[in-house]
This record gives C-alpha cells, structure tokens and sequence, in this order.
C-alpha cells in the first residue's frame, strides 16, 4: 500500500492593473487583531453588550461609528466623546502589533510608485501601529480626521484618489474588512482583499496575504498587480 500524500495546487495568476494604489492599515498592512479584540471587548463588556457580537462590526470602521451600531439610540456626541478614548488607548496599546505577511516587501517594492493610506485610525494611531510593525508609512494618507463620514462610506477613498491626482477606476484598493470593501467598491474602485475576513464580501480578487502579490510596471507606467494563490 502507497503512503498517501498531500499537494498543493497553484491557481492560474490573476493580473490586475493600476495608476495608484489605495492601502487600508489594520488587517490590511497591519495585524492589530490582539489589541483591537481587547480594547472592544472591555468596551462592549462595561455596556452590557455581546462583545463577539460587537466585534462583528468593528473592523473596518471609525470607532464612534461601531458604537452607533451597537447602541443605536444614543447620543452621538457620546460616541464622540468615547471614540476619543478609545483611540487613546488603543494608540498606547501595541502589544502584539505586527505586519501582515509581506507587508515589508509589499512597501518596499511600491515605494516611488502612486499609493495612499487610507485608514479609519486617526494620525496618532496610524504612526503608532505602522512603527510597531516596522513599516514605512506612505508620504500620501487620508486619516480618522481627513474625512466627515468613516467607511463603508467611499469618502476616504475618493479623497485619496483625488490626492494622488488619479482617477477612481483607475485606482486598487487593498482592504480586509467587510466595511472597507464596501467603500472601496462603492469609489469605482477594484478591490484585492486580503486575509480571512475578506473573502467572505466579495472583492474583486482574494489573497490570503500580501506574499501572494508580485508588483512590476508596465512600459506605459502602470502598476502591474500579479495575484497567486495555492488551493
């Protein structure tokens, strides 16, 4: 009787091109799971809430807008007040912070080229997270204050798009978040999701992490986005 074995089968590459790249952080660049989950949990738990059913809905989103989801009838300048302390805590707390893999080869072989950060963090805890990961934190972003409305609203990556002087269509958007695919999409914007959470929202192209993209350009000056992944 033959042992039996196991292989792994490579799916034939998807390639995707681009005038610029638009890059949410955490989940994206960003593996802050561990520190996110604790701040929210204490939350939902010192408001009587589910806190799995809280974390449900955080991700993607700026805090006061989570807890306008999970307590609908109050007033929002509490959401306000507490997102404010929730971002404080949450930017002193980098215990577990750490790049997404490939994140490091993904920044350096983007470096020169069109990109943006666009996060729901504000610009304290975006330099936080980005440091703890040991990633460069591109020259281009649009930050918690940058914007009126948090994702799923298009908003931030419209203002990106505008920043780099690129058209929406012409623009990948990177996200993990089910929040964040909705805005991208809703921009015009093709969508490469990245890790577990993603695949389920229906991007344009999945990988499970950022070692599965390959970056080159093209004659014309195009970013050219080849996708592998195993099966």
């Amino acid at each position: 009787m033959s042992a039996s074995t196991t292989s792994t089968t490579t799916t034939a590459p998807v390639v995707l091109t681009a005038r610029a790249l638009l890059l949410d952080m955490d989940g994206t660049l960003v593996n802050s799971d561990a520190v996110v989950e604790r701040c929210w949990r204490d939350w939902a738990v010192s408001h009587g809430l589910d806190p799995e059913e809280a974390l449900k809905v955080v991700h993607g989103r700026q805090g006061y807008a989570t807890m306008a989801i999970l307590l609908p009838e109050r007033p929002v300048e509490l959401n306000y007040a507490e997102n404010t302390e929730m971002l404080a805590r949450e930017t002193a707390d980098t215990d577990g912070v750490v790049p997404v893999g490939g994140a490091a080869e993904f920044m350096a072989a983007i470096d020169g080229l069109p990109h943006a950060l666009v996060t729901s963090a504000d610009a304290a805890l975006a330099t936080a997270r980005m440091t703890a990961a040991a990633l460069r934190m591109p020259e281009v972003r649009v930050t918690a204050e940058s914007v009126k409305a948090s994702k799923p609203d298009p908003e931030g990556f419209l203002m990106g798009a505008a920043k780099l002087g690129v058209d929406p269509a012409d623009c990948i958007v990177f996200e993990d978040s089910a929040a964040g695919i909705a805005a991208g999409l809703a921009a015009g914007m093709r969508v490469i999701g990245i890790g577990p959470r993603a695949a389920a929202h229906a991007p344009t192209a999945h990988v499970p992490d950022l070692t599965s993209i390959h970056v080159t350009t093209t004659p014309d000056g195009s970013i050219q986005l080849t996708l592998t992944t195993e099966a």
